[in-house]
């Protein structure tokens, strides 16, 4: 496997190097161990059927939500009994539970907390920085997540009270527009946060995207429990 960090600056302003790592095979999330690394992403594409069938899904279940505790064991049947066993839903329920079996095994750990969630508007419209070790997301569907690489592009004073009200473009917190990171539908992100230790003050910067009127999204989020 060839991961490969993205391509810009590294130097922090608090002299942290925290770069972003992307590949092909899922086998890059594990360069989330990295202590320079914030963000391994595996740029898989979801097959045409399973588009469809979440195109499927989101047609009859707008406003769907459900947070789930899943083991590696209990997943699929969780997560079949939860969707539905129509055709869509089967597929999907096999995906996500895939990742669910991933995510423990990178971590080693036997529980996880899951959340997925159908969206008309952005859910966390702010750029923000997580306050847990390690968050795995993924879009099936629409926008993706919106990031910022952990160096001069972003000014971390201006998160939160520190934006005093702003919009995230005219705070300060950002240079350009181009400066903006955005994931694709499909790929698998892990973000390391706030509280991965060692990590304190690097927790990748991001934010959900904006959604066009009428559109619709599907965010599936896996933490540590």
């Amino acid at each position: 496997m060839c991961s490969a960090a993205l391509n810009h600056e590294t130097v922090s302003q608090d002299g942290k190097v925290r770069i972003p790592v992307a590949a092909d095979e899922a086998d890059v999330l594990a360069d989330i161990y990295r202590d320079d690394c914030n963000l391994a992403i595996w740029r898989r594409t979801l097959s045409p059927a399973l588009q469809e069938y979440v195109e499927a899904f989101l047609q009859n279940n707008v406003k769907f939500q459900v947070s789930l505790s899943l083991s590696p064991q209990s997943a699929l049947t969780g997560l079949r009994k939860t969707l539905g066993n129509s055709a869509e839903t089967a597929s999907l329920a096999g995906d996500i539970a895939e990742l669910v079996d991933m995510y423990c095994y990178l971590f080693d750990t036997k529980l996880v907390g899951l959340r997925l969630t159908a969206l008309q508007k952005p859910m966390c419209p702010r750029f923000h920085i997580d306050q847990v070790p390690c968050r795995l997301v993924t879009t099936f569907q629409g926008p993706a997540t919106e990031w910022l690489p952990h160096d001069r592009v972003a000014d971390r004073s201006k998160l939160g009270r520190g934006s005093e009200g702003k919009p995230d473009e005219f705070s300060g917190l950002i240079r350009h527009a181009s400066d903006i990171h955005r994931a694709a539908p499909g790929e698998v992100l892990l973000l390391k946060g706030e509280r991965w230790e060692g990590n304190e003050g690097a927790g990748l910067v991001h934010r959900s995207p904006g959604i066009e009127d009428g559109g619709k999204r599907l965010l599936l989020t896996l933490d540590l429990i």
